[in-house]
């Protein structure tokens, strides 16, 4: 696993067409139990399918401080993020009027402090603790499979 440290400044968002690749940014949510790493899966609202939590680019928010306001809002998880980007994967979204987005996801690590009880998407998704291994069986897309395989937390330098 190589980590690649940027110096990151809060963004502006600006329009895309509907054909333009999209960035979003997640959040992989991890704990440490027993010396072994565990990571938080969450459903998505539509398809009930094991995803981390990310979102959509946010005013004045650096990637990795938006990939922590998405475990927030999805998954009620307070931690602390860096700034190490973990990897990127892609996947094509589905957007409401049946538009597919192509979309390029970094994965930004979040170690969990704790889970809130009281969360914006509170009731909309289930959220279960994993092993690295069954976790990046869960999810769907290869690459951040390979991304949830391969990670650990003692090269995280927080």
């Amino acid at each position: 696993m190589t980590l690649h440290r940027t110096t990151q400044l809060p963004i502006s968002v600006g329009r895309a067409q509907k054909r333009d690749v999209r960035a979003q940014f997640a959040a992989l949510c991890y704990r440490v139990v027993k010396d072994k790493p565990q990571i938080l899966l969450l459903t998505s609202r539509d398809t009930g399918r094991w995803i981390i939590p990310k979102g959509w680019p946010m005013d004045g928010l650096t990637p990795a401080q938006t990939a922590a306001a998405e475990a927030w809002e999805e998954a009620g998880v307070d931690g602390q993020v860096t700034d190490f980007a973990l990897g990127i994967y892609s996947y094509a979204k589905r957007m409401d009027d049946e538009t597919v987005l192509p979309c390029i996801v970094t994965v930004f690590p979040l170690k969990v402090k704790r889970l809130a009880d009281d969360f914006p998407e509170m009731g909309q998704r289930k959220r279960k603790w994993f092993s690295l291994a069954k976790g990046a069986e869960k999810v769907t897309e290869p690459e951040l499979a390979a991304i949830i395989r391969r990670f650990d937390p003692r090269r995280l330098r927080l």
